[in-house]
């Protein structure tokens, strides 16, 4: 009987860190969207909104750019791909779409917009 509520308490404790590191990207990637939002500088706000996509999408996803640096290195593969429902799967995807689409601005107030959009969204 020990051995049993041992291996379900196992099982609890590895299935838990899964679940903590899709938030914790989403979290992190919220907060630095809201920093490109932010940002006074058109460099910082790509900067800060392509660190919000790399939290998204991980490492081995579209748009991710190690050069831009990767604040969700240490919490997991990306958020996008350890969600497992498929609902804020989708969200996730779209949210991420949209980020990219906004890291092709030149404007700095136009990309500020769309950093906070990713903000809004997450």
């Amino acid at each position: 009987m020990k051995t049993i509520l041992f291996a379900v308490a196992a099982a609890g404790l590895f299935a838990t860190p899964a679940l903590a590191d899709a938030a914790a990207q989403i979290t992190i990637a919220k907060n630095h969207a809201g920093m490109a939002a932010k940002a006074t500088d058109i460099t910082m706000v790509l900067k800060h909104h392509h660190h919000a996509v790399n939290c998204l999408v991980g490492p081995a996803g579209a748009g991710f750019d190690a050069a831009a640096g990767n604040p969700c290195g240490a919490a997991g593969t990306g958020a996008i791909p350890e969600t497992t429902d498929a609902s804020a799967k989708a969200k996730l995807q779209a949210t991420a779409d949209a980020a990219k689409a906004g890291l092709a601005s030149t404007d700095l107030a136009a990309a500020q917009k769309a950093a906070q959009a990713t903000a809004d969204a997450l």
